[in-house]
């Protein structure tokens, strides 16, 4: 399992011996084929009702109330558009009416952390919620207010740190932007996929990234880092180095195959026959692997920047 978003039967490969247990699975059918098909036996009333079906065009999601790419696709691009709203807002409620041109070069500006904090905290929470009463039912207010919840976040780092290095946030979306069309690329066209083996080694270098990353904001928040290293262990250097960046590289990869599980998931709900609603959950860990992606590649530049 790659984005805790899709720890839900609906996204997992279905035994076809066994019925689908998520809520909403379609069923197998039951009984038999209607005597009048039997033995080439069909009236010119269903040859008709056929010749009429053959010649509609194919149902959609919103026909078959079934999950499915393009539907998905249309629900991820809706949470990323109330993101960057609530992105602009955090923005603006960071900076406090401070201009992004106008570098404080004394150090003086105070940024409001109370959005970043909010969004943060308010993300995470959501998060977790989402995650654990999906399996029972599929809530998209929820999915809505977390999208709100880190854009509010995503605003709030984003402005702060394009006061310290500005043009830091182009830099950081042009190159989101880039590891996910090429990811989606190459998926698309088959020249990557997900593999068990691989997955094993993903959550191995997930888990042990993850106890790195508590440990790291434990030794800052105790001081037992000094002042002076801004990102922690991460500003630390290895032969002239900085450790974050080279974390940072091999965390993006990590983050590409992420989304590589994620597509892969996606369909396999798809083929499962996963009710519409569950788009959302898909656009959900789409964007829970992006924002990820983003704020890596944000924190790995403002590190490069920062040793100028």
């Amino acid at each position: 399992m790659s984005n805790f978003a899709f720890n839900n039967p609906a996204f997992q490969q279905q035994d076809p011996r066994n019925v689908a247990t998520y809520p909403g699975a379609p069923q197998a059918a039951q009984g038999a084929q209607s005597a009048s098909f039997q033995h080439g036996a069909v009236d010119a009333a269903a040859n008709a009702q056929l010749e009429g079906m053959y010649a509609a065009p194919s149902a959609g999601a919103i026909e078959t109330d079934r999950m499915s790419v393009e539907d998905t696709v249309w629900k991820t691009a809706g949470l990323f558009g109330i993101l960057l709203v609530t992105a602009a807002i955090g923005w603006v409620l960071t900076l406090g009416g401070l201009s992004v041109p106008e570098r404080d070069p004394y150090n003086t500006f105070q940024p409001n952390l109370l959005p970043w904090m909010v969004g943060a905290l308010g993300g995470f929470v959501l998060a977790m919620v989402i995650t654990f009463t999906s399996r029972k039912k599929i809530r998209p207010a929820l999915i809505f207010a977390y999208a709100a919840f880190e854009g509010l976040f995503i605003g709030g780092i984003s402005s702060y740190f394009e006061v310290l290095w500005p043009g830091i946030v182009f830099q950081a979306t042009l190159a989101t932007l880039s590891v996910v069309g090429v990811t989606l690329a190459l998926f698309a066209s088959g020249k990557i996929r997900a593999s068990k083996k691989a997955t094993k080694i993903f959550m191995i270098a997930m888990i042990g990234y993850l106890v790195f990353s508590l440990l790291n904001l434990v030794l800052m928040w105790t001081g037992v880092l000094p002042a002076d290293q801004a990102f922690g262990m991460y500003s630390a250097e290895i032969m002239g180095i900085p450790l974050g960046l080279i974390i940072g590289v091999l965390v993006v990869i990590m983050a590409a195959y992420s989304l590589v599980l994620d597509f892969d998931q996606i369909q396999q709900g798809v083929r499962n026959g996963a009710p519409r609603v569950y788009g959302w959950l898909g656009a959900f860990g789409i964007m829970v692997t992006v924002v990820w992606l983003y704020v890596e590649i944000l924190r790995i530049i403002a590190i490069v920047r920062g040793n100028d």
